[in-house]
């Protein structure tokens, strides 16, 4: 929660200029921040921070795990939930969060992962949700639409859900996935799970993708 002089003159500039201006932050739980509490605290401050000290439109975070590198780990997601719903609930900000998988695009997994983070986003009051970026989004050729589409998909799904009612569905979820983050598939390449000269996906993508919506229906998310 510190800023440079020259960060601070790069603001000004923005600001004088009229540019809407949207600050980014991502607490690493498990890192100086400590646990979860401990994160979500830090995950506030620095929201305030962002339009109090900064001047920004729109705050985008995503808590990080530090052992997966991932914004869906349950713990992260419970940081994003409870800094989300403190904000939420007190003031009329804007708030955007990151999606950062472990699991790689044509996967399951990674669809699963972006559905519990999806949820979680928008029962929590976020009125923004950027991604997604698949496999820790530093993999080249390994993001594709179809990630997208189910973030879309379960964003639209959730919209309106009691919170008891997805925490359980969120359980049932993250359950499935989070054994496999030791060993998540590979997946594919966008050029090998999409026609390239169309951008459609593959239909083996497709079958995945079917598959991944049967085992939301199956956690209790009405798609």
């Amino acid at each position: 929660m510190k800023m440079d002089m020259s960060g601070l003159n790069m603001i000004a500039g923005w600001v004088s200029n009229g540019d809407t201006i949207m600050i980014e932050q991502m607490p690493i739980f498990g890192g100086y921040s400590g646990g979860i509490e401990e994160t979500a605290i830090c995950d506030v401050a620095t929201m305030i921070a962002s339009f109090v000290l900064f001047n920004c439109d729109l705050h985008l975070d995503g808590p990080i795990h530090i052992r997966w590198g991932t914004t869906t780990a349950r713990e992260t997601l419970q940081v994003a939930a409870h800094a989300a719903c403190a904000i939420d609930a007190n003031t009329s900000l804007l708030l955007g969060n990151q999606y950062y998988t472990l699991a790689r695009p044509c996967t399951e997994m990674c669809l699963l992962e972006i559905a519990a983070q999806a949820v979680t986003d928008t029962v929590s009051g976020r009125e923004l949700v950027s991604g997604a970026a698949s496999s820790k989004g530093v993999v080249k050729d390994k993001t594709t639409g179809m990630e997208a589409r189910m973030l879309s998909e379960t964003v639209t799904a959730a919209a309106g859900m009691e919170v008891a009612e997805t925490n359980r569905v969120l359980n049932n979820i993250v359950s499935i996935y989070e054994k496999d983050f030791a060993h998540p598939p590979a997946g594919k390449r966008f050029q090998d799970c999409y026609d390239v000269r169309e951008v459609v996906p593959s239909n083996e993508y497709l079958k995945v993708y079917d598959m991944a919506l049967a085992t939301l229906r199956k956690c209790g998310l009405d798609l």
